[in-house]
């Protein structure tokens, strides 16, 4: 690194430092986020070095991060995406390819998924012609059980697509063993719950493929940005395609004949030695991410086990500050789980004298930020409800989350003190309606 390089960088921390002064909390004026990117000067110097060697488009760096990151999340292959719902359109467009021969998913197969989701988990099923059947959640885990999905396994079915909500790990070994047993591919959307762990493995090792997002709000960031990881090479290769354009091909950008034969093709009716980079086996996008994205990744991957263990000590405060509070369903860990916490769910019990809204409006005037948990019952939206689907059993539980939920943030950028105003506002406004 040149001399001058290294004192721009030196600016940019001191930039960075006087820029964290006289930042205090004042209870009812600071803004109390429900999610947030925490970002150090040292995210900020990797960004700068990255803009500096005018890294602009995915290369050296977004391959470091992909292996890190795999080799960090259990899996052989990570393709870094441009968001985490693209990261969940490649991995159920990859289980169409024609490459899978007889196991490829069609049109009219049933992909079982949970009615309370945020709708890009589910929105790939549609848009692959796949038909989402629907089954619903437990109060308190916000998760479905693998006996609801057992009970959904019909004669079309073909795959299990779930979230792991809010960081909260679903059934994830019961619902493998499902998955085998009845010849089913199972995709676990870990967007929430990078960190969290079910039976000891970490959430994303169970199914075939799973997808993250690091988008500012979620456990790492790269500004935007997500990640498919399968261990399954066949897929690896199919899901690098279809983020790649479709091309055959597999040289990195900027490179050439990796193979040792890139005019030694024959495919489909082109001509004998067509150019490979140029001949595509699958109707794919552009959907890659960039190096200064990744630049910022590798910084984040760092802190990752800091941030997790701020999670959990954040859900552990509220939880216990809340606990015994009437008229409240408060969140529960799957059993044998160990969430990295996304949210802070909170459920008003449906026959309350106050309502969510009301709960939610007090804590906003407190600059508390609050959200829905996500889209509550996707069955009863515009966009979903004349859209092709499948209902196993009730959704009630779905719709009580429609009506009466909501969560707060636990997100490492809070402070006890932001916290303890959280218990406390609650606390004030539950009081108040005994």
């Amino acid at each position: 690194m040149s001399e001058r390089v290294a004192r721009i960088l030196d600016e940019v921390r001191k930039y960075h430092q006087d820029g964290q002064e006289g930042r205090g909390f004042i209870p009812g004026v600071t803004e109390i986020w429900p999610s947030g990117a925490v970002l150090d000067e040292d995210d900020r110097v990797a960004l700068v070095r990255a803009a500096l060697e005018m890294r602009i488009a995915a290369g050296k760096l977004s391959r470091q991060f992909e292996t890190a990151f795999a080799r960090r999340m259990k899996h052989r292959k990570a393709h870094l995406t441009n968001s985490g719902s693209s990261a969940n359109l490649l991995a159920v467009s990859s289980l169409t390819s024609h490459q899978l021969g007889d196991r490829r998913l069609r049109p009219g197969d049933e992909v079982i998924t949970v009615a309370a989701s945020f709708p890009t988990t589910v929105n790939p099923i549609l848009q692959n012609g796949l038909v989402p059947v629907y089954v619903d959640i437990e109060l308190g885990t916000y998760n479905a059980t693998a006996e609801r999905v057992a009970r959904a396994i019909g004669p079309r079915t073909r795959a299990i697509i779930m979230a792991h909500t809010l960081g909260n790990p679903f059934e994830a070994t019961e619902t493998a063993r499902l998955a085998q047993e009845h010849d089913l591919v199972l995709v676990e959307d870990t967007c929430d719950a990078v960190g969290s762990t079910y039976d000891g493995r970490p959430a994303g090792t169970f199914g075939d493929l799973a997808t993250v997002s690091f988008y500012p709000a979620h456990h790492l960031t790269t500004g935007e940005g997500g990640c498919v990881l399968t261990s399954n090479l066949a897929l690896a290769r199919i899901v690098e395609s279809l983020r790649d354009w479709g091309r055959d091909c597999w040289c990195e950008p900027g490179e050439s004949d990796t193979c040792r034969k890139r005019f030694g093709y024959q495919m489909g009716t082109l001509p004998a030695g067509y150019d490979h980079k140029y001949i595509f086996s699958h109707i794919g996008y552009n959907l890659k991410s960039t190096d200064l994205q990744a630049a910022l990744g590798l910084t984040q991957l760092d802190k990752l086990d800091a941030f997790c263990a701020a999670r959990r000590r954040n859900w552990r405060r509220l939880r216990e500050g809340l606990d015994g509070l009437p008229w409240l369903i408060l969140p529960e860990a799957t059993p044998r789980s160990d969430p990295s916490w996304f949210g802070f769910v909170l459920t008003v019990d449906p026959r309350a004298p106050f309502s969510r809204a009301a709960l939610v409006d007090f804590l906003e005037s407190r600059k508390i930020g609050t959200r829905r948990l996500f889209a509550g019952n996707l069955t009863r939206h515009p966009a979903h409800a004349q859209a092709p689907h499948r209902v196993c059993g009730d959704l009630a539980n779905s719709d009580v989350v429609t009506d009466h939920t909501f969560w707060v943030g636990v997100y490492p950028g809070l402070t006890d003190e932001m916290l303890d105003y959280v218990i406390a506002s609650v606390t004030e406004f539950v009081g108040a309606h005994r």
